[in-house]
């Protein structure tokens, strides 16, 4: 089973964490993957569009690609929560002593 060139494109973004449309486009022919020009700049734009990573022009024919990574806040109230509910649930069963 092939992987799609969408979630390849993405390894190598999130791998590096941001680069160059360029570096980018040499790494990916540096595995073995030709891609047109057009196909490339679909994938980007889907990718994009996704959420998954930003593309922005630094010069006339360059654009940086960054992989987006999106950091999960934790709740303390919903942690305390959780660990009440995991300690009444415990202290429940009789015999039970912690």
């Amino acid at each position: 089973m092939a992987i799609p060139l969408r979630n390849t494109i993405y390894d190598k973004v999130k791998e590096v964490g941001s680069l160059t449309d360029v570096e980018l486009y040499r790494s990916l022919t540096s595995d073995g993957l030709i891609i047109p020009e057009d196909k490339y700049n679909k994938l980007l734009l889907d990718l994009e569009i996704l959420g998954l990573i930003s593309v922005a022009w630094i010069t006339k024919d360059e654009r940086r690609i960054e992989a987006i990574v999106i950091k999960e806040e934790v709740d303390k109230i919903d942690e305390q929560n959780k660990e009440m509910m995991e300690k009444d649930y415990e202290a429940s069963f009789p015999g039970f002593e912690k």
